[in-house]
């Protein structure tokens, strides 16, 4: 799920840093033409940029503050980059450097005017921004986005993943769920954005922190509050179930998250590298082996499991598949002493739940959950916890399961190239629709999503 990044290696590079001269820069990319589709403006990548418009010929598209300059998406699945170069908007297509070849119109100023020759109508929301206290009395920063319409509308409360990101810069759902009529309340998550407090992944804390952002998101909504839930992505997909024990919500929807734990996560991610690199059962036994043995190093906060840990190594290191293994974190302990990580690990240390369990709390959960796989996801492997929901919906849980085959993390689309590696191009079709038809309290009929798997709730 990458929730955790790569927890050794640039601190742990850093204290090798004097032991080489320098590190190998990377390839220059080539240059790219010029694509002056847009005109220039503000600085790409301002939150004031962002917003959604409805398109004549029917669907819309939705524009947030992105890693550099903007990114826009539409609902039914198409998406691309917006940066500003040389006073010169240049748009390109998907996650790529490849020229986009869609005509859009666009400028900070003017908003969007049209997309592919179809003109495009700003969606009218009213915003409210707020500070309020999170777990320990932490001060944290969200905002509550109606649509500015009269009545109840369906209120939405992200629960967002691990990236150290700011929510209310990035977060796209908070203009795609408003095109769709639906409400939401983003917030920056303790240590990002505008929000106080430390950076953790302690699942408990994390939890605690969206009970409040909740309670907040229906004090500000008062008369508007019509069905209220919470949607986790991610790392928010064990955090969200959590806070939604005692919240009591309408609905729970979760995206590419899983039940089992970020330990076995990280097992499931080893094995599923050697599988990917061609090797077999023996191979994929070992990988299991050594994610284990790293498991121990980690959740000791890399005091101990040393002794166990080599041995494996002193037995597989030499084996064609052994560099193959990355994980979450196995591949980053595997390749440093034990030396650098007494030192470097517990520095890199966040807290994390690793043996958090998540069937334990659906199985206290009331409200009807809505729960999104991507099918060839490398970051959070969709096998088991396809699997237990799938008993849970045998014993009568309220679960919809939904699944889009061949999407990584993210919902992403990609071309495949032959040495493994994906080039990330569109969104999976009808998701952001799906999110807010079941917010809405509708059905998610399979007929209506023809690009996902779906197992209705019994």
């Amino acid at each position: 799920m990458k929730q955790f990044g790569k927890l050794l290696l640039a601190l742990a590079t850093g204290l090798l840093a004097s032991c080489a001269d320098r590190m190998p820069g990377l390839p220059e990319m080539p240059a790219l033409p010029a694509i002056p589709m847009l005109t220039p403006g503000p600085v790409a990548g301002d939150p004031a940029c962002g917003g959604s418009w409805r398109l004549e010929e029917g669907g819309g598209l939705a524009v947030t503050a992105a890693e550099e300059g903007l990114r826009w998406r539409t609902l039914d699945g198409q998406t691309g980059r917006l940066v500003l170069e040389n006073d010169q908007w240049q748009a390109y297509s998907g996650w790529t450097t490849q020229p986009e070849m869609r005509q859009i119109e666009f400028t900070c100023e003017t908003g969007l005017t049209t997309f592919e020759g179809a003109a495009a109508d700003p969606v009218p929301v009213i915003r409210q921004d707020t500070v309020f206290k999170g777990a320990r009395g932490t001060k944290l920063s969200g905002r509550l986005i109606l649509p500015a319409r009269a009545g109840p509308v369906p209120v939405v409360v992200q629960v967002h993943g691990s990236g150290r990101y700011s929510a209310l810069d990035y977060d796209p759902f908070q203009h795609i769920l408003p095109l769709q009529g639906v409400g939401v309340f983003v917030y920056d998550k303790r240590g990002t954005g505008a929000s106080k407090g430390d950076y953790t992944q302690d699942f408990g804390i994390l939890a605690t922190d969206a009970a409040a952002a909740a309670a907040e998101a229906r004090r500000l909504a008062g008369t508007r509050l019509g069905r209220f839930g919470l949607h986790g992505a991610s790392q928010g997909g064990w955090v969200a179930p959590m806070a939604a024990v005692s919240l009591k919500p309408d609905f729970i929807i979760v995206s590419y998250g899983l039940v089992e734990s970020p330990l076995a996560e990280n097992r499931a991610q080893s094995i599923q590298d050697v599988v990917e690199a061609g090797f077999g059962p023996e191979a994929q036994m070992a990988a299991g082996l050594l994610a284990d043995a790293a498991g121990v190093v980690m959740t000791s906060n890399f005091k101990s499991g040393y002794v166990e840990l080599e041995a494996l190594k002193n037995i597989y290191r030499e084996e064609p598949w052994y560099k193959r293994i990355k994980g979450e974190f196995t591949g980053d302990i595997l390749q440093h002493s034990d030396a650098v990580l007494r030192v470097a690990g517990p520095l890199r240390s966040h807290g994390t739940s690793w043996r958090h369990e998540g069937e334990p709390v659906l199985r206290r959960l009331e409200a009807p959950v809505l729960w999104v796989l991507a099918g060839a996801d490398r970051d959070a492997p969709p096998a088991y916890t396809r699997s237990r929901l799938k008993t849970l919906q045998y014993e009568g849980r309220d679960i919809t399961l939904a699944e889009y085959l061949g999407y990584d993390h993210g919902m992403r689309g990609f071309d495949l190239f032959p040495d493994g590696t994906r080039r990330f191009m569109h969104i999976a079709p009808d998701y952001f629709r799906m999110v807010a038809t079941f917010a809405a309290g509708k059905p998610v009929d399979p007929g209506d999503y023809p690009g996902a798997v779906i197992s209705p709730s019994r």
